[in-house]
């Protein structure tokens, strides 16, 4: 490792690595003649970075001088590295890694496919914003049939504080437990995205809106959820009690929210017999 924080063997092997899984087609060049060794060739890799072959081959070979941010982003391009993958590129060359642009609001198969068949259990999954991407049949008995709701209204920060001054909610303690841990959890995204504007959007009319909101704002508070239990008086199932876990998925700083009862208890009958009246 240098002063300056550059570890240059590291560096050198892992954009050979990189290097080597990519196929020409993968990026966009063709497979011309048989190659000796898998993946790209060096002078490809520097082609699509848009720098000269030698100071890629001097990178490649642990020498030449410290890369430039610049630099780093035109190889992690060209390279195809995922989100870990640039911030390990940038880390191992001496450099703080660049904000991601925006919270990830793509939401895989098998994501969709966990939240379908938890068929007993409300499940939802959210975006880093709070913004809800996917959702089970049991979650719309608590938080509403969202294929009727515009997309930009599908926000669980927002409906909470716009709940009116004098709503009895305001004076249970956990709900306002609930909804510190999820301030505190926003600002946190708020300094990962420092460039979403959707997420910036949404802090500057909370804040313009909600006196409730600008006062956990200012307090800075910054933390990940925790699991809490909520008590809910549900409409059709008369009184609940569940776990409300909160599960993180790393690749899209995602959150997935699960309502958990505690086995053999009033509220697991309560959720299987709605589940059982759900799938009839």
């Amino acid at each position: 490792m240098t002063s300056t924080g550059l570890r240059r063997d590291e560096l050198a092997a892992f954009l050979r690595t990189r290097r080597a899984r990519l196929r020409p087609a993968e990026v966009g060049l063709p497979e011309g003649v048989r190659r000796r060794t898998p993946g790209l060739r060096r002078q490809e890799v520097a082609q699509l970075a848009g720098m000269s072959v030698d100071y890629y081959v001097r990178l490649e070979q642990g020498r030449g001088p410290h890369p430039s941010r610049q630099v780093l982003a035109a190889l992690a391009r060209a390279l195809l590295l995922t989100r870990d993958e640039r911030e390990y590129l940038f880390r191992v060359a001496g450099e703080s890694p660049p904000p991601s642009a925006g919270p990830s609001r793509e939401v895989g198969p098998g994501l969709q496919h966990l939240v379908d068949a938890m068929t007993e259990t409300p499940a939802y999954l959210v975006d880093a914003c709070y913004q809800v991407l996917a959702w089970n049949r049991m979650a719309t008995y608590f938080i509403g049939d969202l294929s009727t709701v515009p997309p930009e209204d599908r926000n669980m920060i927002r409906w909470s504080f716009r709940r009116p001054a004098e709503d009895a909610q305001w004076t249970d303690e956990e709900l306002l437990r609930f909804l510190r841990s999820s301030v505190a959890d926003l600002r946190a995204s708020y300094g990962r995205y420092p460039n979403d504007p959707g997420l910036r959007q949404l802090v500057t009319e909370l804040l313009g809106t909600s006196p409730r909101f600008a006062q956990l704002w200012a307090e800075h508070d910054v933390g990940e959820r925790h699991p809490i239990v909520k008590r809910v008086a549900h409409p059709g199932l008369g009184p609940l009690e569940f776990e409300c876990r909160v599960l993180h998925v790393p690749e899209g700083d995602q959150r997935l929210i699960v309502y958990v009862p505690g086995p053999g208890s009033p509220t697991h009958a309560a959720f299987r017999g709605l589940a059982e009246r759900v799938s009839s």
